[in-house]
């Protein structure tokens, strides 16, 4: 019989998470020293400059990651979702400001019992290099695609990756709830919010996707064009 704890098995993001690939030993050690607790939407989780005092998986919702500019603005520069891991566990100040853009219940692990865990497993902490390598190809695809494309592009990019992120499993129309406002959507897509409106107002024209609820929750009715329109080449 597995030593594993149920509430690991049972876990939403068991797959997709860090803890997806570790052994039994390394999972029952983590879980030891882990504890879920439930942010709501509009809750900071950590500001920038304050103490790093822990790791988390997100299991459940979105967390918008924001930075601050010279002039005092606030720019987002990621999203994190279910399957995420949230924090950096040899910072001491935490270096961004991590706010819950919905509901969200993270499995939080404290930093230094988390340093301690990842010395005694050794293999923890290259199953975690690998996953923050690859997060930051990610990040730097993402820089790479928004310096390229156009408006168009941008917000048929930002859309397919909502669904890719959000319902890797849906066949046929994939219905989401957009995470942040067009506003911030603007902002992290380095557009205006009359262009943002503008293009989203195209797709539906054009029945790509459609939008009710308040035009926070899409429906895409068109992957494959959407697909075409973010990226064309």
């Amino acid at each position: 019989m597995s030593a594993v704890p149920e509430r690991c098995l049972d876990c939403l993001v068991r797959d997709t998470a860090l803890c997806s690939a570790m052994e039994d030993q390394e999972l029952v050690a983590l879980s030891a020293i882990g504890r879920r607790k439930i942010y709501p939407g509009g809750q900071v989780v950590t500001w920038s400059g304050d103490p790093n005092s822990f790791c988390a998986n997100i299991v459940t919702g979105v967390l918008k990651v924001t930075a601050s500019t010279p002039d005092g603005r606030e720019q987002i520069v990621g999203l994190l979702h279910p399957g995420d891991f949230v924090g950096e566990p040899f910072a001491e100040e935490a270096p961004l400001t991590i706010t819950a853009v919905s509901d969200t219940d993270l499995c939080l692990f404290p930093r230094e019992s988390f340093q301690r865990t990842m010395d005694e497993h050794p293999r923890m902490e290259k199953l975690l290099l690998r996953r923050t390598m690859a997060s930051l190809t990610q990040a730097q695809q993402r820089l790479l695609a928004l310096g390229r494309r156009n408006a168009g592009e941008k917000i048929a990019g930002f859309l397919i990756d909502l669904c890719d992120r959000m319902a890797p499993d849906a066949e046929g129309p994939v219905e989401i709830d957009l995470p942040i406002s067009r506003g911030e959507m603007a902002d992290y897509l380095g557009l205006t919010i009359e262009t943002v409106s503008r293009q989203l107002t195209g797709l539906r024209r054009d029945g790509v996707v459609s939008f009710e609820k308040g035009n926070r929750h899409f429906r895409v009715l068109d992957r494959a064009r959407l697909e075409h329109l973010a990226d064309p080449e």
